[in-house]
């Protein structure tokens, strides 16, 4: 599904294009990047590059260092809900996390899009949850709003074993879904069936590669 949007961008001979990933929490987005995978497309995941990041002692050690031992993992590495707990209780914590951090995650997408342009992908998509809020909106050629009711999202993070109420806490520490949602040049909806969702996705694909592709 196509919002009111900028002009498509196209490839560039430099470089494949950037799709930014961009939703609520629970909303979906971890399945449209899959889609994208499907067709062929390398995803710069950050969720799974954070937590490889935090499995490493010398990462794990700095941030014993700030907040103590019990952000450890018994059997190493940091303890993800530990240090949720103290950033989304404490905005000077998560931003001192997040420039500790996001110099890392944007050198491995480098890495990553490097690659892709090597060997002749297209099209590379980053799902990072906070793609927004960490400035990475310039990176992207297009920003894609996976869109998903309250209900749904809430489903979805139940599965986490999170309540609403930590939905809610942690997305107050966010950019508004309004704000989001204006950003952004196209919409995917998840709350339908997958096929309806795969069919969304390789719409824009394709609307964004062009017809020669």
């Amino acid at each position: 599904m196509t919002a009111p949007a900028t002009a498509n961008p196209k490839p560039s001979a430099r470089r494949p294009i950037i799709i930014g990933l961009v939703g609520g929490i629970g909303s979906g987005k971890s399945f449209v990047a899959s889609c994208f995978a499907q067709l062929g497309c390398p995803v710069s995941d950050s969720d799974s590059q954070v937590r490889e990041l935090l499995s490493q002692p010398h990462i794990a050690a700095q941030l014993a260092q700030w907040w103590g031992n019990e952000v450890l993992m018994p059997t190493g590495g940091a303890n993800r809900k530990a240090i949720a707990d103290i950033v989304f209780t404490d905005p000077a914590q998560r931003i001192r996390l997040e420039q500790f951090i996001h110099p890392k995650l944007k050198t491995m997408r480098e890495t990553l899009i490097a690659a892709a342009h090597a060997s002749a992908k297209p099209v590379v998509v980053i799902d990072a949850p906070l793609l927004l809020e960490a400035g990475l909106a310039p990176e992207c050629d297009a920003l894609i709003f996976v869109d998903a009711t309250l209900s749904q999202r809430q489903a979805r993070v139940a599965r986490r074993g999170w309540n609403a109420h930590e939905l809610l806490r942690r997305e107050a520490a966010q950019m508004p879904l309004q704000e989001k949602l204006a950003r952004c040049g196209y919409i995917v909806i998840s709350d339908e069936s997958s096929s309806v969702t795969q069919q969304q996705v390789a719409q824009i694909y394709h609307e964004l590669l062009g017809p020669a592709q």
